[in-house]
């Protein structure tokens, strides 16, 4: 997976309650969460959101309740990955579970800026922000945690697995 975008960024400890406030939780459609994704962060960020576009944020991101409905209402905004200095667990378990791509990287996370062009080869954790020339190494993930992500989720991934076993 290959993600080439502007990026949008956000700051420290942002929290799963302002990714999707409270106040939406009655619908689990995925276009109705991404209508109201970050409406209490900052009304400007969802306006900047472009399918495909790249979300930069600080440490613990996803922090607060342990709702799926953030990272769902994150992928469904058009926002094609996240990269943060550090996530929190059970947001960053979620994200995985739903196959939506999440990298961690401080040195690129402090070193960039709003509007910077990002390359993201999820594959091999390589980040590359085109705007300052400056490439950076997020790692990667086991080869079964790539193919949930890459398979759309979890449950993409375990009907596949089932269908094989069939």
């Amino acid at each position: 997976m290959l993600f080439k975008s502007e990026i949008i960024k956000c700051g420290d400890n942002v929290d799963t309650d302002v990714i999707i406030p409270a106040r939406y939780l009655n619908s689990s459609d995925p276009k109705e969460l991404a209508a109201h994704v970050f409406d209490d962060l900052d009304p400007n960020l969802k306006q900047k959101i472009k399918k495909g576009c790249i979300l930069v944020a600080g440490k613990n991101f996803g922090c607060g309740s342990s709702r799926e409905h953030a990272p769902i209402a994150i992928k469904a905004s058009g926002i094609s990955c996240v990269i943060a200095v550090s996530f929190a667990r059970i947001f960053y378990r979620n994200a995985i579970n739903i196959g939506l791509p999440i990298l961690e990287c401080k040195e690129a996370v402090e070193e960039a800026e709003e509007g910077d062009e990002f390359i993201v080869d999820f594959e091999t954790g390589k980040i590359q922000n085109v705007t300052k020339d400056r490439s950076y190494n997020a790692g990667g993930f086991p080869p079964f945690i790539k193919e949930i992500i890459t398979k759309g989720g979890i449950i993409s991934f375990a009907a596949e697995r089932m269908k094989q076993n069939v």
